[in-house]
């Protein structure tokens, strides 16, 4: 039996270029963050503060998931010419922004039951230090999200420029990184209102009620990024409208008919679809192929023709 030269048929695997602007600006987040939690615990303990003690914990939590973030990136780039991952290593990304999301959820938990708990039970709080941890946590968080900000909702369009699905050709990985730090500011602002009001007016209930309200937001927001994420990951992708558009193009010609279909997302704005479709006057899978260039997302399909026999097909 002889070998043939099969390097004309075989491609890469790595459907999805990576996002090397957003990794690095993710592990840049991390130092600034990680070294505002090293300063906040250090000067808690030196003063004595619960305040910015607590803080500097949460704010561990964040060095965590966004560490989470950088990783996926890290690894998603490193085994991008792995052929075990049979479509690309871009769902590492995905897995890291569903991990993140998951302790996003965590966080907020953890949150509504320190502040239930103040509120039934009231400890006296040092407005001032309080104060302080309040504003250089805003002041972080807000450097943080500029630094992520420049990459956070660039989307990639298919080769024609449609953007019928923008809102899901964006980074998950940058949007879960992006969502612990604007969920940070935000709680850091709930928290600046709330002494404000405890130290000027008395009202020292506001301080653990803000604390709830600032959780159900960012419980809102962890839901919708793993619903998300877990879309992806569960290839639930069968009501996009490329897959409409897809069945278009193919049974165009009023002869073929798919019976069998599967698309599914291998990179931001990327798809693999794998066809298998009945004609009474079969073509070639290239000239079905053909037909479906006008959708640029799908980088990877796997066409299976069959001849219909008589008119049972209909």
């Amino acid at each position: 039996m002889t070998t043939h030269d099969l390097s004309g048929w075989r491609h890469s695997h790595a459907f999805d270029p990576g996002n090397r602007t957003g990794e690095r600006r993710t592990w840049i987040v991390v130092a600034i963050t990680a070294a505002t939690m090293v300063v906040e615990i250090v000067a808690g303990i030196w003063t004595g503060s619960m305040a910015l003690t607590a803080d500097g914990w949460h704010m561990a939590t964040h060095v965590v998931a966004l560490s989470i973030a950088g990783f996926a990136y890290l690894l998603a780039r490193r085994w991008s010419a792995d052929d075990r991952f049979a479509f690309g290593t871009w769902k590492i990304e995905v897995l890291g922004s569903f991990s993140s999301a998951l302790l996003l959820g965590v966080v907020a938990a953890v949150m509504i039951y320190e502040s239930a708990k103040r509120l039934y039970m009231p400890e006296a709080i040092r407005y001032e230090p309080a104060l302080i941890v309040a504003i250089v946590g805003f002041v972080v968080n807000i450097v943080c999200a500029l630094v992520l900000k420049g990459d956070h909702g660039h989307h990639h369009h298919d080769h024609e420029g449609h953007s019928h699905e923008h809102h899901h050709h964006d980074d998950l990985n940058m949007r879960s990184a992006y969502a612990h730090v604007v969920t940070d500011a935000l709680t850091s602002v709930l928290a600046i209102g709330a002494l404000l009001a405890g130290l000027w007016g008395g009202w020292g209930w506001m301080d653990p009620a803000m604390g709830i309200v600032g959780a159900l937001v960012i419980g809102w927001w962890a839901k919708g990024l793993i619903v998300d994420a877990a879309r992806v990951l569960l290839d639930r992708e069968m009501d996009a409208p490329v897959v409409a558009q897809l069945r278009e193009a193919i049974e165009s010609d009023g002869d073929a008919q798919i019976a069998d279909l599967h698309v599914w997302r291998v990179g931001r704005g990327s798809r693999a679809a794998v066809i298998s479709l009945v004609a009474q006057n079969p073509q070639s899978a290239d000239a079905y192929r053909s037909r479906l260039a006008g959708i640029g997302s799908l980088v990877h399909v796997s066409i299976e023709v069959n001849r219909c026999p008589h008119d049972h097909c209909r």
